[in-house]
């Protein structure tokens, strides 16, 4: 969240997580796949609370350079916070480490 950082774009590829209501994500990271499980408290405020996941386990394909698969697959386990406004949810990572924004795909 240190703006030193700056803000990554994905550009034309794509990431999807995909929430099952069984406490498993299905994850689509640009040219790999894979899944987790996760935990989810909400807070009072509505649209917000804390969640937790477990360790990613995806495929291995090589994609093309600047692909951010391996380095979302990694920091799920550092996220701790949730925020939803409208179709869009922000995952906060532990200690002020960034934020993931992820857009819903109608």
């Amino acid at each position: 969240m240190d703006d030193a950082q700056g803000t990554s774009k994905v550009g034309e590829r794509v990431y999807e997580i995909d929430f099952g209501a069984d406490g498993r994500a299905a994850l689509k990271l640009d040219c790999n796949r894979g899944g987790t499980s996760y935990t989810v408290v909400p807070a009072s405020e509505p649209g917000a609370g804390s969640v937790t996941f477990g360790p990613a386990a995806l495929t291995r394909a090589m994609c093309p350079p600047g692909s951010l698969d391996t380095k979302i697959a990694r920091d799920l386990q550092y996220v701790r916070g949730y925020r939803v406004a409208g179709d869009t949810l922000s995952l906060s990572l532990m200690a002020d480490g960034g934020i993931y924004v992820w857009k819903r795909v109608p």
